[in-house]
């Protein structure tokens, strides 16, 4: 399906031009002569993007971008003007524009500009709507006092506009922490923006960040706009900080300092208003000792520090988690919810999880994929995880029998006497987690019990399992 473009401008020649430009390359277009017009076409269409003229009958165009980015929050705006100035362009940005283009336009920066736009909007869309469709990337689960500690510093600093140095293995979760610092913070409904740090050639990362002007370097065909300014008032993630070249740290720790962009190859600076979280699974502490990273950079991003455990140290969340990525799998697939057997469950908790919860959750997912039915067991995980220690799976149990240690010889006690009464009450508490829990493993964490003990218990009041 191709893209809808509304084009907004009071000259009937630049309008022709644009619309013939737009069209050979497939656009859809239509076209508003007064932002009294647009708005009709707006509330009337279903448009990705706006190509929006600044001199206009009535309402100029930053009035009504202004308005526009409220009221149609999934359209982007692309502003152009024949008498723009740095002023003008730094005030559409702010107002929400994706870029300024400056009349006479050239037709390759046109199109490039619009394309760009649209395409980004698309992917942040796409992105969003695969998170919240598979229940995964916005929820942190668990219940051990590490992660209830963590979660409770999230919600202390979220509110401020402190920078946050997040630290954890590879795996852990530390974008989901930046993520939950932007989703509580009064930033929410403006752009988070993430940038890997590791992921892109040195030369590339300060384009990336700060943008560029064109002509900048080669390659560099029309002027763009970096992660600061597409983030202005919302939050920038900065990922794998620790592998910052120190010529990228020092310009890091100027706009930090003081609030200004400036573009590579470009004069002028823009004020930008972002906070940042920065994430790193390197020591930034002995890093600074050895030289590799500035100490004054260090400070100013760890404001507030937060450790994101690894798996290994959390062993009580495993279950949550893996009940939690399970359904969201399911759901994401269009399958039935799967199972995972106790001894499954067993299995994992042996395994060290050097990948951390990243890899716990690809694990799943081969094994939602990959077993067949609606239950998985041991030999189903032990085929996807080799190398365990104690490497032969434990047999899945048959009926309701439990394992020869986890017999119990103690018969409920008379029905009348106290022993009784007592037997009877832990026999309903008994039923009632598991009902509420549906795995022994699950109903053994909402009684405070062992596993051994509860099966002990199923075992003496005859209950199944």
């Amino acid at each position: 399906m191709s893209a809808r473009l509304l084009i907004v401008d009071d000259e009937p020649r630049i309008l022709e031009s644009l619309v013939r430009l737009f069209e050979s390359e497939g656009f859809a277009v239509e076209t508003a002569r007064d932002g009294a017009a647009a708005e009709v076409q707006l509330a009337a269409g279903d448009f990705d993007g706006v190509l929006l003229d600044v001199a206009l009958p009535g309402d100029d165009g930053l009035t009504l971008l202004g308005r526009w980015g409220a009221a149609y929050p999934g359209v982007t705006i692309v502003m152009m003007s024949g008498h723009g100035t740095i002023e003008m362009a730094v005030e559409a940005l702010r107002r929400g524009a994706y870029d300024f283009l400056e009349k006479p336009l050239s037709s390759d920066k046109a199109l490039v500009t619009v394309k760009n736009a649209l395409r980004q909007a698309r992917l942040a869309r796409e992105n969003r709507e695969l998170r919240e469709s598979a229940g995964l990337g916005r929820t942190i689960v668990g219940r051990s006092t590490a992660i209830r500690t963590l979660i409770d510093a999230i919600a202390l600093a979220a509110p401020t506009t402190a920078t946050v140095l997040v630290t954890g293995e590879s795996g852990t979760g530390k974008e989901l922490v930046a993520r939950a610092l932007h989703d509580l913070s009064p930033r929410k409904d403006e752009a988070f923006v993430a940038l890997n740090c590791a992921a892109l050639p040195e030369e590339l990362v300060e384009s990336e960040l700060f943008g560029h002007e064109k002509g900048a370097f080669t390659g560099a065909l029309a002027a763009r706009r970096g992660k600061f300014e597409e983030a202005h008032r919302g939050t920038l993630f900065l990922d794998e900080i620790g592998d910052m070249s120190a010529r990228t740290q020092a310009k890091l720790l100027r706009v930090l300092q003081d609030g200004l962009v400036t573009r590579v190859g470009g004069a002028s600076a823009t004020k930008v208003d972002v906070r940042v979280v920065a994430a790193t699974n390197r020591d930034l502490a002995a890093a600074v000792a050895s030289g590799t990273f500035r100490e004054d950079l260090y400070y100013r991003l760890a404001v507030v520090p937060l450790a994101v455990p690894p798996l290994r140290d959390r062993p009580e969340d495993l279950s949550l988690l893996t009940e939690h990525f399970l359904a969201a799998l399911a759901k994401a697939m269009g399958r039935k919810p799967r199972r995972l057997e106790r001894s499954a469950l067993e299995l994992l908790a042996r395994h060290r999880w050097p990948g951390n919860v990243r890899e716990l959750r690809n694990l799943l997912e081969r094994l939602v994929i990959l077993t067949p039915g609606e239950t998985i067991g041991a030999r189903d995980v032990a085929k996807q995880l080799p190398g365990l220690p104690d490497a032969a799976p434990p047999e899945e149990p048959a009926g309701d029998a439990a394992p020869e240690d986890l017999e119990s010889d103690e018969p409920p006690a008379p029905a009348g006497s106290l022993k009784g009464q007592l037997d009877a009450a832990e026999k309903r508490a008994v039923e009632a987690a598991m009902r509420e829990g549906g795995t022994v493993a699950r109903a053994a964490e909402l009684l405070g019990l062992e596993r051994s003990h509860l099966y002990k218990k199923l075992r003496k009041h005859r209950l199944p399992y």
